[in-house]
């Protein structure tokens, strides 16, 4: 009962993650096309459209690590808990690295309260806290992976 606890809260942390670097993303591409630089929207950077690729290709992986954890539990499979520790860690280290890439787009203004990056960036930090750390999701997919070998 005590895994399964952990399986739901891990899948939970998962789509908030996801759901926090898709925000970030968002507010990154409007920010980014509606910011001019140098005469042009800095969207038009390619600096800038490789961060964006970058943060949307992290993001839909991080969706699909997460729906796939979610699926596996609702079929009541064995690997539940292994799926849903690399969904956790994956989206969560994701939704940090999105958000320090859309304050980074935003530059100064990024860490302005007047734009929801500053707070999102803050937000994504305690996802790769709670329901074990990064580091014990690591443990939870090595123990599992080792056994196949």
């Amino acid at each position: 009962m005590a895994f399964n606890s952990l399986d739901n809260g891990r899948i939970g942390i998962g789509a908030l993650s996801t759901g926090i670097a898709q925000g970030a993303l968002d507010e990154a591409l409007q920010y980014a096309k509606e910011r001019y630089a140098f005469g042009q929207a800095i969207a038009e950077f390619q600096a800038i459209q490789f961060k964006l690729a970058n943060m949307a290709t992290e993001t839909d992986a991080a969706r699909l690590l997460t729906l796939r954890a979610a699926a596996m539990k609702d079929a009541g499979h064995k690997q539940t808990g292994f799926y849903a520790a690399m969904a956790k860690l994956f989206a969560s280290e994701t939704a940090n690295r999105v958000c320090a890439d859309a304050v980074q787009i935003h530059g100064g203004n990024g860490y302005s309260r007047d734009y929801a990056v500053e707070r999102m960036y803050r937000d994504a930090r305690v996802t790769t806290i709670y329901e074990g750390t990064s580091e014990i999701q690591r443990i939870v997919i090595s123990r599992e992976i080792l056994k196949k070998g």
